[in-house]
């Protein structure tokens, strides 16, 4: 296994819309091995493809608690079959370090994907899962939780991100 460098905004592979996996082989089992990898190191509790820049739509995720077994999740083409009512959370990115912002996503969601070996899952998710589940398929499809956000917090965050490119420079 290896660890991955992690893609940050702006690079553009975050904004492209990742191709369906179709072929399940020990090349995509690699992929999802090293991607669980990269998301424990660090740390974080989900990470997608185009994260790592590759334009696939696979996604690990696992949200168990830091003093628990990992219950690591690999989806491989997850889409979101039905979603239900609203909550306001806070979220982060790999992608877009040290920026947090409240976001509303959808409380419950059912997702539909294929496991490593192609089998078809669905599963009902609520609470940090089904946040996770929300925010990894939105990479999928080109979408940063920045995106999302209101034009005054997108103000907001493109200041903070100015001014932590400003210091990175200065540390260079």
């Amino acid at each position: 296994m290896a660890i991955l460098r992690i893609r940050h905004y702006p690079d553009p592979v975050l904004k492209e819309v990742s191709v369906p996996v179709t072929t399940f082989d020990e090349e995509l089992k690699k992929l999802a091995a090293d991607m669980a990898e990269t998301m424990y190191a660090a740390p974080g509790v989900g990470l997608a493809a185009p994260q790592v820049g590759i334009s696939r739509r696979l996604v690990v995720i696992d949200c168990a608690p830091k003093d628990a077994e990992p219950e690591l999740l690999q989806l491989v083409n997850p889409e979101i079959i039905d979603r239900q009512g609203e909550c306001v959370e806070e979220e982060g990115c790999l992608s877009v370090p040290g920026f947090y912002a409240k976001l509303p996503r959808s409380a419950r969601v059912t997702v539909r994907y294929r496991d490593l070996t192609g089998a078809a899952v669905e599963r009902c998710a609520e609470g940090l899962l089904a946040i996770a589940f929300q925010h990894e398929i939105d990479h999928l499809d080109g979408i940063l939780f920045v995106d999302r956000l209101s034009p005054l917090k997108k103000s907001i965050f493109r200041k903070k991100f100015k001014k932590i490119m400003d210091q990175q420079q200065e540390q260079m």
